[in-house]
């Protein structure tokens, strides 16, 4: 969600008041409340966290997973970064993967498979595909900013998680995604986004993310649940999220490709 920084999914879900000055358009508005979230994003500097993913079945058979993360803000002309590194179970211990969000071009992200002692690119063509057999696809493991996103305001209703009022935003890519159309519900007092919802090019709605239990870290909300529901196949994939620390010291150093060796 939606390793919203060390999961670029969990920067989303940071929040402030959004006031209205005068007349907008949809569009308008729905980029005004892109940009407010996006912008409260920043200055983070790094984090780590500690995490588990959690997979069911349609028939509701689970298996379990834990993991590391960390993240660096980016500065500049430097990209985000963030690093997930798996510890259990043993078959996908120091599985890794690097991520490098940019502001206006294609994310870069790479997978460590220590089993075969490989680094895979993950192409632009295959980000829509599985990661590590979870229902997040690899693009749902990126900085998903405002900038790379058309934005339309829907309308405001009850949130479907944690109470309050929020504001609906349809968002469209810019560049290549798996996805059509993203809907977006933003809390209204606070900014985080508690769902998206996906569509395909077809306009079928085929997953849904809902984030839940957030918690505040100093200026930053991050949330202790992500859910993602694969409508096709009946599956779900939890991330639970715990331990965060900031001001970590990380430097771009900790986030290359060489690291995923350790």
């Amino acid at each position: 969600m939606t390793f919203l920084k060390p999961i670029p999914l969990i920067l989303m879900l940071i929040a402030a008041p959004v006031t209205a000055a005068f007349a907008q358009s949809a569009e308008q508005k729905g980029e005004e409340i892109a940009q407010r979230a996006s912008a409260l994003t920043k200055g983070y500097g790094d984090s780590q966290s500690s995490g588990q993913m959690i997979l069911y079945t349609k028939g509701g058979a689970k298996s379990e997973r834990r993991f590391n993360a960390k993240s660096l803000e980016g500065k500049g002309n430097n990209p985000s970064a963030s690093l997930l590194v798996f510890e259990w179970p043993g078959d996908v211990r120091d599985t890794a993967l690097l991520t490098y969000s940019y502001e206006n071009k294609s994310d870069d992200q790479w997978l460590y498979l220590p089993s075969v002692g490989r680094v895979k690119r993950i192409s632009s063509s295959a980000r829509s595909g599985s990661f590590m057999g979870s229902e997040f696809a690899y693009e749902d493991m990126t900085d998903q900013g405002a900038s790379e996103f058309n934005h339309k305001w829907v309308k405001d209703e009850a949130c479907p998680v944690g109470g309050g009022t929020c504001h609906v935003v349809d968002r469209t890519p810019k560049s290549k995604s798996g996805y059509a159309l993203q809907r977006v519900w933003f809390n209204t007092s606070t900014l985080y986004v508690v769902q998206v919802q996906y569509f395909d090019r077809a306009g079928k709605h085929v997953k849904t993310l809902q984030a839940s239990g957030h918690k505040k870290y100093g200026k930053y909300w991050r949330a202790a649940k992500m859910r993602m529901v694969n409508h096709l196949t009946g599956k779900s994939t939890d991330l639970l999220w715990s331990g965060y620390k900031f001001n970590n010291g990380f430097s771009a150093n900790d986030f290359n490709v060489n690291s995923l060796k350790h």
